[in-house]
């Protein structure tokens, strides 16, 4: 039976946990955490399992088949890549790593030795995210003009990552789902008030090579709590909200023809319609994310969001943090 480590237990690790032992109540052998007042607090909901304050020797040991990491980004790749040296098959919360070359290399060790690896890109495994990729892929829009996304909130503030990495990866990664394509350049403007050189507040601007244009805004300074995306095509819109009470994803039925372009006025039509509320599946996408990376261990599957996927993440990352310290300035993206 496969048995895993959870390494990290801070404010995320705990619903691993749960969602693990979900699945099987003897799944986590063991939760290495740091901090002893954090082990302590988690000890006292998870008492049946082993706590530890290093993770070295469980992965040079045999008690285990893998690692769920849930540390501080910068810490991701070490613990990765000690993970798959010692053939222990590996999940790694987002971001995968925080470079290009740390990705790459966690890749090249995971299939040269035959291991899983995995990213905890969570959107791509919620029903709504999915729905949205069913209706593009549907032609339901149309072509696709344009993504924006929102996501602010009150807290929590990092101290190790600024606003863009600790919240971005998810709106990157939901559009490179959607779009099924990487994008080609990237800009980001940022401001810093809390903290010098972390920012707060981040505006990023992707262009992909299809010409599509996506607009991310995250912040963490924010006194209204929102997570929502937009994405525009030439015959309908989608609205996907992820604190909607009444519908997460809605197609708008309204639409600017071309057809109703009139040339004395210079402008669209606006055609009225009806506004489509989808019915989606209910359940939990991190008990679905942790069920497929066991799954992957054990039928020797490859993950939905393996290293590539969350390569292609850091990738734009990467570079739009580089745009940040050039005040904006687009850059292309390296492959």
């Amino acid at each position: 039976m496969t048995k895993l480590a959870i390494i990290g237990a801070g404010y995320w690790g705990p619903n691993l946990i749960r969602n693990f032992l979900k699945i099987n109540p003897d799944l986590v052998h063991a939760v290495c955490e740091r901090s002893d007042d954090r082990r302590a607090f988690v000890a006292k909901t998870y008492p049946q399992l082993k706590f530890l304050a290093d993770y070295s020797a469980l992965l040079k040991g045999n008690d285990i088949d893998g690692v769920a990491i849930v540390v501080q980004p910068a810490s991701h790749y070490e613990i990765a890549r000690d993970a798959l040296l010692n053939g222990k098959h590996v999940f790694v919360e987002k971001p995968l790593a925080v470079t290009n070359n740390e990705c790459k290399e966690l890749i090249r060790l995971a299939e040269k030795r035959g291991l899983i690896l995995m990213v905890g890109h969570l959107f791509e495994y919620n029903a709504a995210v999915r729905k949205v990729k069913e209706i593009i892929d549907a032609g339901t829009l149309g072509d696709i003009y344009h993504l924006y996304s929102e996501r602010t909130d009150l807290g929590t503030v990092k101290a190790d990552v600024n606003a863009m990495w600790n919240i971005a990866p998810h709106d990157v990664s939901m559009m490179i789902y959607w779009l099924g394509q990487e994008p080609r350049r990237v800009s980001a403007r940022g401001y810093s008030y809390l903290q010098k050189g972390i920012e707060d507040v981040v505006h990023m601007s992707m262009e992909f090579p299809s010409g599509i244009n996506a607009e991310i805004y995250v912040n963490w300074l924010s006194p209204k709590r929102v997570r929502c995306t937009t994405v525009v095509g030439s015959k309908n819109m989608i609205i996907y909200d992820e604190l909607s009470p009444d519908g997460k994803v809605k197609v708008m039925r309204n639409e600017l023809c071309a057809d109703g372009f009139n040339q004395k006025k210079d402008k669209y039509v606006k055609k009225k319609g009806e506004v489509i509320i989808p019915e989606i599946e209910d359940y939990e996408p991190l008990y679905l994310e942790c069920k497929h990376f066991v799954e992957c261990i054990e039928k020797g599957l490859r993950p939905l969001t393996d290293g590539e996927n969350g390569r292609r993440v850091v990738k734009v990352l990467e570079t739009a943090q580089e745009s940040l310290k050039r005040g904006g300035k687009a850059i292309t993206i390296a492959n």
